[in-house]
């Protein structure tokens, strides 16, 4: 596990297979894993009980899909939280899935393109909802991590997550415990009584979720906040699927943020965002449209690769959000 994070590896994956089971580590900003070990049936599950044990999740269930969240302290490195993730195949075979949250480095976050930041650093003056879209491991909850701690030593920031991936003692941090009753919904109600000024909410994943954000953000709040979808017009479609009214998309959306983490060639990452705010975003509103990544996106992708910024594999693996 040290050597894993030293390295900075993004996930560990441990996966039945016909002869026991496998340990596969995923290399930061990599699509391809990485086999680091064949173990036997007893040892596999063996260590899967270890890791559930630590995370306080149920270690005789085998079957039915399990979350929890562990800090693992190393010797030669910062604390770094565990996010696991357990499910039992048609054959009772258990996997587990945990991904190493980093804690928040400002200085080694970079974006492509400074202007974009700017751009988004003037959105967060207004109140308003602003979405972040993109995959697991985009940098997401960076993101807003750092714009928010822009205004910690000003106003109150509070976060509302599943679990807490980072750690800040600038805000005030909720963590989702739905056997105690403390769902999205319920520690929404609680915080508007607090009066922050500014929500993090860590995804939002169906329609109740998606109108308490709403609501903060008509209430005088700004909040930020992610959710699924492939490309800033899906995030659109994304809230038309869950039966959000077009009269408060209209009213409470002031951005839309897309973005992904590319690997540059001096081996650092860069992020890139894909922007809806203004008149554009109140244009696709109006008539929304159908599509892809925009163009903005892949002209941004192909100046980066003519300024040698980016490799030709990059570009191609990018192209398309």
């Amino acid at each position: 596990m040290d050597q894993l994070i030293a390295d900075q590896y993004s996930d560990l994956y441990i996966l039945p297979n016909e002869n026991g089971y496998q340990l596969l580590a995923m290399p930061k900003n990599q699509s391809t894993w990485k086999l680091l070990k064949q173990v036997d049936a007893a040892q596999g599950r063996q260590i899967i009980s270890f890791f559930k044990y630590c995370a306080n999740m149920t270690t005789s269930e085998h079957r039915r899909p399990q979350g929890g969240s562990w800090r693992w302290q190393g010797r030669n490195h910062q604390p770094v939280d565990l996010r696991l993730s357990t499910i039992g195949d048609f054959l009772s075979r258990e996997s587990l899935v945990i991904r190493f949250i980093y804690q928040l480095d400002i200085h080694q976050y970079q974006v492509a393109f400074p202007d974009q930041w700017t751009e988004l650093q003037q959105l967060t003056v207004q109140r308003g909802l602003i979405l972040f879209a993109g995959p697991m491991g985009s940098g997401k909850t960076t993101t807003m991590y750092r714009l928010a701690g822009e205004q910690a030593n000003r106003h109150l920031v509070m976060t509302i997550e599943d679990p807490i991936e980072i750690r800040d003692s600038r805000f005030l941090q909720l963590q989702i415990n739905r056997a105690a009753g403390m769902d999205y919904q319920a520690l929404l109600t609680a915080g508007l009584r607090h009066h922050p000024n500014t929500f993090i909410i860590g995804e939002i994943r169906d329609r109740e979720t998606a109108e308490m954000a709403i609501q903060a953000s008509l209430s005088g709040h700004l909040v930020l906040a992610t959710i699924h979808a492939r490309n800033a017009k899906g995030v659109i479609a994304r809230l038309q699927d869950l039966k959000i009214d077009h009269y408060y998309l209209d009213e409470s959306l002031t951005g839309i943020c897309y973005q992904r983490l590319l690997p540059l060639m001096n081996g650092q990452s860069a992020v890139l965002f894909e922007m809806l705010y203004g008149t554009q975003l109140i244009k696709q509103l109006a008539k929304p449209e159908i599509g892809g990544i925009s163009n903005d996106w892949q002209e941004k992708l192909t100046q980066l690769q003519t300024q040698k910024q980016i490799g030709r594999e990059t570009l191609k693996r990018f192209w398309q959000g």
